[in-house]
């Protein structure tokens, strides 16, 4: 079996060739939080702003043997002031990346998703990509959305796999094929997953879905499995060699993706996307962080500005003018993902 942090060192290498990113954590005394930023700054990859308790910072940096600079501690009160720090941080011009530190999902995301204060852009549906790498597997392998958006229809689910295929554009993937999941592979009325996946294909085929080849309903056998595709009888550009598979609702994909973490021994890494700033949200920081260096240097950079922006966290079902409208086709231009990837994801 191969080294499963072996993509994901590729990914740091050519995240620290590119220059370190400033990384403003919220709520930093943690000691796997520290303990990661404190490898990251060493390798060349972060400039940390650590945001918190200070003397809990500076007593676990201590503890470590990490001599953290004055000027890289910002005091705050508590998680809330925290959350909204690191923010402002991005505002500011101060902060290029966000992490979560020590602190309740649900307050950080608060904080990022503030109509006024937050980081939305306008037009834009935040989501989230665990990136795993697996033993067993030869290509890093994206799970959309499995932490933000709980239920999302046809429309959202669109904007998802957009977001997950432009960070795999990011990432080096030119071209990555996307699996959109269910039970089964063919097209049933009684599942509407399969529904929404026959609609996404023809999408993409009429260009509503852009760098990509997205193809389903797959069922997740023969969305990974040549062989498995084989015996069913799959005919699938897709089939057999997904790089993202995108879920039909949270529970199932955050089940998916613990699953490989717990019991296929992966390493995934959580990236929230969709904001002006990449976001680190995960249990494993030291890969999410290469992914989200690589994002700020690859992408074009954006400013966070008021406008509408539709509700991403808690989307159970939502009515149809609660989602952002997709492009009208004859209006569409090429996904622009910034610089040329100049590194191509392990065995593609």
């Amino acid at each position: 079996m191969k080294d499963n942090f072996e993509p994901f060192e590729a990914l740091a290498t050519a995240a620290c060739k590119a220059g370190p990113v400033r990384v403003a954590v919220a709520d930093a005394a943690q000691t796997v939080v520290l303990e990661t930023l404190r490898d990251a700054e060493r390798a060349g990859l972060v400039t940390p702003l650590l945001v918190g308790d200070p003397n809990a910072i500076r007593t676990i940096a201590a503890d470590l043997g990490w001599t953290v600079a004055e000027d890289a501690i910002i005091a705050v009160a508590d998680d809330a002031e925290a959350a909204a720090r690191v923010v402002a941080l991005v505002h500011e011009g101060r902060a290029d990346v966000v992490m979560k530190g020590n602190l309740h999902t649900d307050i950080f995301m608060r904080a990022l998703l503030d109509k006024t204060l937050g980081l939305r852009l306008p037009g834009r549906r935040v989501s989230h990509v665990f990136v795993v790498a697996l033993p067993s597997h030869d290509r890093l392998l994206g799970i959309t959305d499995a932490a933000i958006n709980i239920a999302p229809e046809l429309t959202a689910k669109a904007q998802i796999c957009q977001n997950a295929v432009d960070l795999f554009r990011m990432l080096g993937v030119v071209r990555p094929k996307v699996a959109v999941l269910s039970a089964v592979e063919t097209v049933t009325v009684d599942i509407a997953s399969t529904l929404d996946a026959a609609s996404l294909t023809l999408m993409s085929r009429r260009g509503q879905i852009t760098g990509a080849e997205v193809d389903g309903p797959l069922a997740l056998d023969n969305a990974i499995s040549a062989r498995a595709a084989t015996e069913k009888g799959v005919l699938s550009d897709v089939a057999g060699s997904a790089d993202i598979l995108l879920v039909p609702d949270l529970v199932s994909g955050n089940i998916l993706a613990k699953t490989l973490e717990y019991f296929a021994g992966g390493v995934a890494a959580g990236i929230a996307i969709g904001l002006a700033a990449p976001v680190v949200l995960t249990s494993r920081a030291d890969p999410a962080l290469a992914i989200a260096a690589l994002m700020y240097h690859r992408r074009p950079q954006v400013e966070p500005r008021p406008g509408p922006a539709e509700s991403s966290i808690a989307t159970a079902p939502q009515l149809e003018d609660a989602c952002c409208p997709l492009p009208v086709v004859s209006n569409l231009q090429p996904v622009s993902v910034g610089t040329q990837p100049q590194f191509e994801v392990a065995a593609q």
